[in-house]
């Protein structure tokens, strides 16, 4: 069992985190026109709280994550809520094939810093986006360490210049930064910085 799985039946239970989502996704609602043509993908979705933010303004939206018991307590909320247009997906991108389709829009909360290779993640969401489409990035700003435990063996969050670069190098023109959210963590606040790039229309 991972730790997400171990921590998946109490996740929702802090409302720091409800607060999160609720102001990613006013954030991301600022910087991007969502219709209900769209087809989004939530990676590494959780329990779900960011994509409920968002689902009334979208399509279909697909939510992608690694850890079997978030997506359980996720499935769950799915049902007890009636909503029609969310569907969960078992999909750790640095390890398994792009799953099929294309997404006009995909989306993230707090994801990327846990992912090693973060150059393989980004080449994969500009393979799965339409064009045009739009990457939404909300993580942490590059800070000293301290907001894991020891032994976190994750990205220190993220500098904006170099997350720029390894954007471009995935194929993104370019990317605008805002800062969305701070996170209230062992007697101080760390801000969460939405990342918006584009994959640009052909031609």
């Amino acid at each position: 069992m991972s730790e997400f799985d171990a921590k998946a039946k109490e996740w929702d239970d802090q409302p720091f985190r409800r607060e999160r989502a609720e102001a990613v996704a006013a954030a991301i609602r600022r910087e991007v026109t969502l219709t209900k043509k769209m087809s989004a993908l939530e990676y590494g979705c959780g329990t779900g709280l960011l994509s409920f933010c968002l689902q009334p303004y979208l399509g279909t939206v697909t939510l992608a994550d690694s850890s079997e018991g978030m997506l359980a307590v996720l499935s769950g909320k799915i049902a007890a809520s009636g909503v029609e247009n969310m569907i969960p997906l078992k999909l750790d991108l640095a390890a398994d094939p792009l799953p099929g389709g294309h997404f006009s829009l995909i989306y993230t909360l707090m994801t990327l810093h846990h992912i090693h290779d973060t150059a393989r993640i980004l080449d994969g969401f500009f393979a799965l986006l339409e064009r045009p489409g739009v990457l939404c990035i909300a993580d942490l700003e590059k800070e000293d360490g301290s907001f894991h435990d020891p032994g976190f063996d994750g990205h220190p969050g993220f500098d904006r210049l170099a997350l720029t670069a390894q954007l471009q190098q995935a194929g993104f023109a370019s990317a605008r930064f805002s800062e969305c959210y701070q996170v209230p963590k062992r007697g101080r606040y760390y801000p969460l910085f939405l990342a918006v790039a584009e994959k640009a229309q052909a031609g």
